[in-house]
């Protein structure tokens, strides 16, 4: 009860206290949700990554934590392409749900999630600590740069020729983030001591306020349906069906221990933000999504303790 208790105050709360001030604010004001989703596509997400890259040493044993995350969001495009024609979902409703279940809260909710877990462990060491905050940091970054182009292409299918969908990726800077950081890695510099890091590092602390507000003001603009059973599934995919299949990845990969803990645990996080604010840019069921943000996440702290406690039966320490 006081793990669930934790989770709630330290991870849910704050989340939710964020998003009710962008309600506000887009209930009391005329706010522009695209200009803020604009905001954090070109500024906040591309300084995310390219600071998290360059700042994040990434040892070749955690080759296995890519190649985990990229075959753990093909199955869930799998299925869910499957569920979507099995219910007959349009182009749109069916990229909107696909998002919704491939993309999860891996940064605000996953990163300080995972991190509590395993530092309060009994077994707890600065070593182990370390590996799965790295392992945890490189969902993170798989988990953005994939949203932010697959998903951005995704979404746009329901209104536009893949073609356009493609020049639409193309555009956004996030993509350019990835060969700019191992770029500034190459280079004989210490990027850290020079003056255009601080603004980097600012702009990289704004992405969660950011998102989570843009949220609250799309939100404002949606008219809540507690009945659509749409959304309900899309959360079960996610809340449930998400570990499912990440437990069964980790048996056919083989891993172990903590690390298979921690991505199991990580796996059970609730839709991403993003999903929601890309569905607002691209013009694509952003009522559904943005729904499928605020349930799953309130009802992930029922289930992510129950994830936590499967994790450690599943996947003991030897």
């Amino acid at each position: 009860m006081q793990f669930f208790l934790h989770i709630l105050f330290n991870n849910i709360v704050p989340i939710f206290a964020l998003i009710a001030v962008g309600y506000g604010l887009g209930r009391k004001f005329d706010l522009d949700v695209f200009t803020l989703s604009k905001l954090t596509f070109y500024v906040f997400v591309p300084s995310f990554i390219l600071v998290s890259l360059y700042t994040t040493e990434i040892p070749w044993e955690m080759l296995s934590v890519i190649v985990f995350v990229l075959f753990l969001m093909a199955l869930n495009f799998a299925i869910s392409t499957v569920l979507g024609r099995l219910r007959g979902y349009s182009t749109g409703l069916s990229s909107a749900f696909k998002n919704s279940v491939m993309f999860y809260n891996s940064g605000n909710i996953g990163l300080p999630l995972v991190t509590l877990v395993f530092a309060t462990a009994p077994f707890a060491t600065p070593e182990i600590v370390s590996l799965v905050v790295t392992a945890q940091i490189l969902v993170l970054v798989m988990q953005n740069i994939t949203t932010y182009s697959f998903g951005i292409y995704n979404a746009g299918r329901a209104t536009l020729r893949w073609q356009q969908s493609l020049i639409k990726v193309l555009k956004m800077p996030t993509i350019y983030a990835i060969p700019v950081a191992l770029l500034f890695q190459s280079l004989p510099v210490d990027m850290t001591q020079t003056p255009i890091w601080p603004a980097l590092e600012h702009a990289r602390g704004a992405l969660i306020a950011m998102a989570l507000l843009t949220l609250g003001v799309q939100l404002s603009r949606t008219k809540l349906r507690v009945t659509n059973g749409e959304v309900y599934l899309a959360v079960a995919m996610r809340l449930l069906g998400g570990p499912l299949l990440a437990w069964i990845l980790l048996l056919v990969m083989g891993l172990e221990g903590v690390l298979a803990q921690a991505l199991l645990i990580s796996s059970a996080v609730p839709t991403s933000v993003n999903s929601a604010l890309i569905a607002v840019e691209m013009g694509n069921h952003s009522g559904f999504a943005s729904q499928v943000v605020m349930v799953s996440t309130l009802l992930s702290a029922l289930t992510m303790t129950l994830v936590i406690f499967s994790a450690q039966v599943l996947f003991p320490i030897l």
